[in-house]
C-alpha cells in the first residue's frame, strides 16, 4: 500500500532520513521509534507528500505520491495548525472542504467524546485539548493511510486511554496506521510492528508479537535496548 524505497532526506549538510526503506500493509498499526532527530517526523513527512525525497522513492499503490494519492493519506503533525481566529466548529468546516473523505458526523461525535465543543477557541486550547482537536479531526477522515506524529503528547493519562481505544476504533482492515511516541508503553497496546530509527537510519524493525514470544521481550525492553547505554549500535 505505502513503501519507501531506499529514501533520504537531506537538509543542506544535514541528512535526516539515510535510504530508509518500510512498508505498510492495510490492516496494520505500526510504531515509528526513536528520540528526537532520528528522522521519524521527516520520514512521515514525505510519506504524506509534505517534502520530496533527495533520492529513493515513496510510493503509494506501486506509483509515486501524487496530488491523487495525498487525497488518501493522514497526516497529523505535531505541531499546532489551526489558524488562531478559528473556533474547533471552524477546523471542521476546513477539512470538510478540503477533503471528500472527511465526515462532519463523525468529527462531530468524536469532539464530544473528548469532551470538545466545536465553540472553543484554537487560540485558547490547553495542549492537552489542542492534542485532542488535532486528533478527532485526522481520525475523522476515512483515509487508507493516518500517520500520527506524537498524537498523545500533552494528554493525561485517562485521557491518553481514551484516545488510545479511539483510534483502535476507528482504524480497520482496509487502513494502515503509523504512530510515533515517546510513551512507548502506551504503545505496546495496540501496535503489531515496530520500526526502531536512529542517527537517520531504520536499526531495527519487528513484529511485536514476534518480539515477545522468540526473545521475550516488549518494544519498551528494545527500545532500552538500543537507546539506552551500551545499547545495539548500526
Amino acid at each position: 500500500m505505502l513503501e519507501s524505497k531506499e529514501i533520504t532526506k537531506k537538509f543542506m549538510s544535514k541528512t535526516a532520513v539515510d535510504h530508509v526503506s518500510i512498508k505498510m500493509e492495510p490492516g496494520h498499526i505500526y510504531a515509528i521509534l526513536g528520540p528526537n532527530g532520528s528522522g521519524k517526523t521527516t520520514w512521515m513527512k514525505m510519506a504524506a507528500g509534505l517534502t520530496k525525497p533527495t533520492s529513493g522513492e515513496m510510493l503509494y499503490n506501486g506509483a509515486p505520491i501524487n496530488v491523487e494519492s495525498k487525497k488518501r493519506i493522514a497526516y497529523m503533525s505535531t505541531e499546532p495548525y489551526f489558524y488562531s481566529w478559528m473556533t474547533i466548529g471552524d477546523v471542521g468546516k476546513y477539512y470538510n472542504d478540503f477533503f471528500d473523505d472527511f465526515s462532519m458526523e463523525r468529527y462531530l461525535a468524536l469532539l464530544k467524546r473528548m469532551q470538545l465543543t466545536p465553540d472553543l477557541k484554537a487560540k485558547n486550547l490547553s495542549s492537552g485539548m489542542m492534542a485532542k482537536a488535532k486528533i478527532a479531526v485526522t481520525m475523522a477522515r476515512k483515509a487508507e493511510i493516518i500517520l500520527l506524529d506524537e498524537p498523545l503528547n500533552g494528554i493525561d493519562l485517562i485521557a491518553r486511554e481514551d484516545i488510545i481505544k479511539t483510534i483502535l476504533e476507528e482504524c480497520d482492515e482496509h487502513t494502515a496506521l503509523m504512530v510515533s511516541s515517546h510513551l512507548v508503553d502506551e504503545l505496546e497496546k495496540i501496535v503489531d510492528t515496530a520500526i526502531f530509527m536512529k542517527e537517520s537510519v531504520v536499526v531495527y524493525s519487528c513484529i511485536t508479537e514476534e518480539l515477545r514470544e522468540k526473545e521475550g521481550l516488549s518494544i519498551v525492553d528494545m527500545y532500552r535496548k538500543i537507546y539506552g547505554y551500551g545499547g545495539m549500535t548500526e
